[in-house]
């Protein structure tokens, strides 16, 4: 199957992804941010569908990809056609092992409780 340039490159997270994959073939590969950052410079601004509403996933968008901040048009996907690319944007929860104790920028003491991964996967529908 080859890549469809014609149909949106849609932006998802974990559980956007669960469902643009209700029937069809796939091929899921993880990426870097530099590779999520060329897949999104292939594509115009107008081509996006942002098929989820977490702001801590805009955040990994925008700052570790380092792209300037978008109003991406947001659409719930049901299946994606063959062809069709997406960017998974995957956020990975660890407890903290020492849960440091630091002092916030109004004084307030904050307790770490978890180390927070960003990552990112291409995901294609080939059949």
């Amino acid at each position: 199957m080859e890549i469809n340039n014609n149909l949106p490159l849609l932006l998802l997270d974990n559980s956007s992804m669960i469902s643009v994959i209700n029937e069809g073939e796939f091929k899921c590969s993880n990426m870097s941010f530099e590779e999520a950052k060329m897949l999104l410079e292939i594509f115009d601004e107008k081509e996006y569908l942002k098929c989820f509403s977490n702001p801590d996933i805009e955040s990994v968008m925008f700052d570790q990809l380092g792209i300037a901040k978008r109003d991406f048009e947001y659409k719930h996907i049901r299946n994606m056609r063959p062809g069709q690319q997406a960017i998974v944007f995957k956020l990975y929860r660890t407890p903290s092992a020492s849960n440091p104790v630091i002092q916030a920028d109004d004084g307030v003491e904050a307790k770490k409780i978890q180390n927070v991964y960003a990552y990112c996967q291409h995901l294609m529908r080939v059949k």
